[in-house]
């Protein structure tokens, strides 16, 4: 019933089977502009994890770019460096892992060169593989509302702070290479969700989504 819900909602789309997901990303995949590794490389590719014996795979649908030093939305601002945030300032292809309202996990994507601490939020991801491990932690049946926010990706995928920092080339959650061709008239661009606090940096457009997807957080 699960993989008829999934097609009917997502058009039919065809996924490749679990031995694909076994591909990671390169270091060189990271360590360019934020915008561009957004857009061109993580929107519409595959967050897998591992996790205790578990592989759960999602089609990334939703993000938003975070810039660090003048991105006064980012935990970065004027590049301020505390252990919790010192995982943002390695090189890109890490995980940068935190807590919001000190419950919910929400997970990051560290990008560009060593002490350039820029990172992408992941929001959403459509469901692929290992639906019912995601349904299980969930502790929910609907899939349509399973992984559409960041808090609820992590949960699904078992993301927690205790992985802040690993290396996505070795560690047990990494991204795969889409599958398909995303153009720039596939991409919706909005301001950022949740950080009114950041004066002139709210109001920058600097989250993406696949268009008429129907797994990201808000249209």
């Amino acid at each position: 019933m699960t993989s008829i819900i999934l097609q009917i909602m997502t058009k039919s789309n065809h996924f490749p089977d679990s031995a694909y997901f076994k591909q990671r990303l390169a270091r060189a995949d990271f360590l360019k502009d934020p915008f561009e590794v957004a857009q061109k490389t993580l929107l519409g590719a595959y967050l897998c994890t591992m996790i205790e014996g578990h592989l759960t795979v999602g089609k990334i649908t939703e993000l938003e770019v975070y810039t660090g030093g003048k991105d006064k939305a980012s935990h970065t601002y004027q590049n301020k460096r505390t252990p919790r945030t010192q995982p943002i300032f390695k090189a890109g292809g890490h995980a940068y892992i935190f807590l919001v309202y000190g419950m919910y996990h929400q997970f990051c994507v560290v990008v560009c060169e060593e002490n350039n601490p820029c990172c992408i939020l992941i929001r959403a991801v459509e469901p692929v593989l290992g639906i019912d491990s995601m349904q299980e932690r969930r502790k929910m049946k609907h899939v349509k509302n399973l992984t559409t926010g960041p808090a609820k990706v992590c949960q699904a995928f078992g993301i927690t702070r205790e992985l802040s920092g690993i290396d996505l080339l070795t560690g047990p959650i990494w991204i795969c290479p889409k599958t398909d061709s995303i153009q720039e008239d596939d991409i919706i661009s909005t301001p950022r969700i949740g950080v009114d606090y950041a004066e002139e940096y709210a109001h920058k457009k600097w989250r993406f989504l696949l268009k008429d997807n129907p797994f990201v957080s808000k249209k």
